[in-house]
């Protein structure tokens, strides 16, 4: 059985080449389509321009890689990670762990992001990481039930 690679650290990135987004978004779909059990309608262009017009401008962008393929990816602020998914068989090797514990610790004491209720690996993964479910509500584009997780350092009850 072969051992997994040796972690790498994330790499925080300003631009991307146009194969860059491309692998990087076709790595997010796969991901959120495995996690929330659905398939992405929408034409992979709209997310590359997505990624790079709306998510790049606004956030802190950091990459993991392994042999020049994205294996992980976040998009957070100082107040809230807004994208955190890692490649399908990466899951479960402490690279989601270590994109959130940057998070946490690049924060201001304090973080809130949302997921999809249905995503029950997702929610597993932030409150083992001390985020809180503090509420429910309803995603419109995609027409599902989201959750409101928060999370404080020292862990203090988000309130």
């Amino acid at each position: 059985m072969a051992s997994a690679p040796a972690f790498v650290a994330p790499r925080r990135v300003t631009t991307l080449t146009a194969p860059e987004a491309q692998a990087l978004v076709r790595m997010w779909r796969d991901s959120f389509e495995h996690g929330v059990g659905i398939r992405d309608p929408h034409p992979l262009h709209e997310q590359i321009d997505f990624l790079l017009t709306k998510v790049m401008p606004a956030h802190v962008v950091r990459v993991v890689e392994e042999d020049g393929r994205p294996v992980g990816f976040m998009a957070s602020t100082p107040d809230s990670v807004a994208q955190l998914y890692v490649r399908v068989d990466r899951i479960g090797r402490g690279i989601g762990s270590a994109l959130l514990a940057l998070a946490q610790a690049e924060s201001a004491g304090h973080l809130w992001l949302y997921t999809f209720a249905r995503n029950l690996r997702a929610r597993a993964f932030y409150e083992r990481h001390g985020f809180v479910d503090i509420g429910h509500g309803f995603e419109p584009n995609w027409q599902l039930e989201d959750v409101r997780f928060e999370w404080r350092r020292g862990g203090a009850r988000p309130g």
